[in-house]
């Protein structure tokens, strides 16, 4: 039977709204252990919504106390590729409620966006999936699997473990994971790199103890000035990262204008790019270096006095081609060689999480980009890098080294993922699930035949 996907996008569409809805009205933050119980909701919802539909479901973990994922199965046709699909279940705290124009857990539409936390982050991934499923109903082209895991925005401690673990259910020709975006509201993407993720605490120490400005300075090294000039060694004058040893590649050839890069930035009035290359190299394929978090005494109340040990946190986001151990290792040997005045060092890394580069070549691509181009009414997919970090694709890659990964999502420009007035472009989200129904059905005419 032939399903005519048009016609039923905008049968199941209102549906997909309202379960979207009830979606983010939970307040799933994995962070907040005191919110634990939502995140069990949340887990517990999601396999209703997938039972609904005739798949066999199951709530799993990788051991008790762990955050809880949803693995679902339904079977297509005898001979038919098998797709996993994946999304999270998880959010991000909301932070400030002050900050947000609507509440975050009530889902508000203004405009052409659904506002709340999570509504794309990933829940829209979820319901992406649910309203392919729901297109097919019983005529699935392809075998299905469903991943959504409970604990992404904390780092997936435990996915490794549940890959593992559940591996022969989880078995894939083609993996879908819905957790990007598209390059602009009208053009769509598929992500085939993101760069990798190296946090670092780093002390410096000069002192033994606390000591008077006056009677000292001048002769005795302060921590926060030491730490400061340890940390301007990072970059050149023009802005770029000179830790020696790092990977840096090139990108798409894609146009970064400058009036959507000053508004999507939030670049303060008159403020300069730093580092070279085109934008979208220094954004997507070149190593990055931010502090992201600084321990000193406050200005208010601050008195005369030389602190012993000043801190900061290094993010530094690696380029597709390198790894995690490489950079570590340069970073620490920089921040050896220049560190000034004999200060001690101390450096201690917080967490890594690979880059991805993805080969983005074969049948599965090709029947994705033709969904894309279908649903987007001609225009072409972009291939899109991403500056920010995935670690668990790479992790995806590495248990099932012979499956397609293609990474998608429902994110635009102007998403704000994880900061106040989160919002879902409908629009755009209704395409993205016509996309992923016409990519399951390109899957499954690979088959026939």
């Amino acid at each position: 039977m032939t399903v005519d996907i048009a016609a039923r996008l905008a049968e199941v569409m209102p549906g997909i709204r309202r379960d979207l809805e009830d979606l983010v009205r939970i307040q799933s933050v994995s962070a907040d252990p005191a919110r634990a119980g939502e995140v069990e909701r949340s887990a517990e919802a999601t396999r209703d919504l997938f039972a609904a539909e005739g798949f066999e479901t199951e709530i799993v973990r990788a051991h008790d106390g762990a955050p809880p994922a949803v693995i679902a199965r339904k079977a297509g046709p005898e001979g038919a590729p098998t797709v996993l699909l994946y999304a999270h279940h998880d959010v991000q705290p909301e932070n400030d409620h002050a900050d947000w124009d609507s509440p975050p857990w009530e889902p508000t539409e203004r405009g052409d966006r659904l506002y709340g936390r999570g509504a794309a982050d990933d829940k829209a991934g979820i319901a992406a999936h649910l309203g392919a499923v729901r297109i097919f109903g019983d005529d699935l082209p392809v075998n299905l699997v469903m991943f959504i895991e409970g604990e992404e925005e904390v780092g997936s401690d435990t996915l490794v473990e549940l890959l593992e673990a559940h591996k022969d259910r989880l078995e894939a020709d083609v993996i879908v994971i819905a957790d990007s975006g598209n390059w602009d509201i009208g053009e769509p993407a598929l992500t085939t790199s993101l760069r990798g993720l190296v946090r670092m605490d780093v002390e410096v120490r000069t002192l033994t103890h606390a000591v008077h400005s006056g009677m000292w300075g001048g002769l005795v090294p302060d921590s926060i000035m030491t730490l400061s000039r340890l940390i301007a060694s990072l970059n050149d004058d023009a802005g770029d990262v000179v830790v020696e040893g790092l990977h840096a590649g090139p990108a798409a050839d894609v146009e970064y204008p400058e009036a959507r890069l000053r508004a999507e930035s939030g670049a303060a009035e008159g403020i300069e790019w730093i580092g070279s290359g085109s934008v979208v190299e220094r954004l997507w394929t070149k190593p990055s270096i931010s502090i992201t978090g600084f321990d000193a005494p406050k200005v208010e109340g601050a008195s005369n006095t030389l602190i012993p040990a000043a801190r900061c946190r290094i993010s530094m986001r690696i380029a597709p081609g390198d790894t995690t151990a490489n950079a570590v290792q340069c970073l620490q040997a920089h921040l050896e060689k220049h560190t000034p005045w004999g200060a001690t060092l101390t450096a201690t890394v917080v967490d890594t999480g690979e880059a991805t580069q993805i080969d983005a070549t074969g049948p599965a691509y090709d029947a994705a980009r033709a969904a894309f181009a279908e649903a987007w009414d001609g225009t072409e997919p972009v291939d899109m890098g991403v500056g920010g970090s995935i670690p668990f694709i790479a992790e995806f890659l590495e248990a099932f080294p012979r499956a397609s990964v293609l990474v998608t999502g429902v994110e635009d420009p102007d998403t704000r993922a994880h900061g106040a007035n989160e919002g879902l472009h409908l629009a755009e989200f209704e395409r993205v699930v016509k996309a992923e129904a016409l990519l399951l059905r390109n899957l499954g005419a690979l088959t026939e035949g």
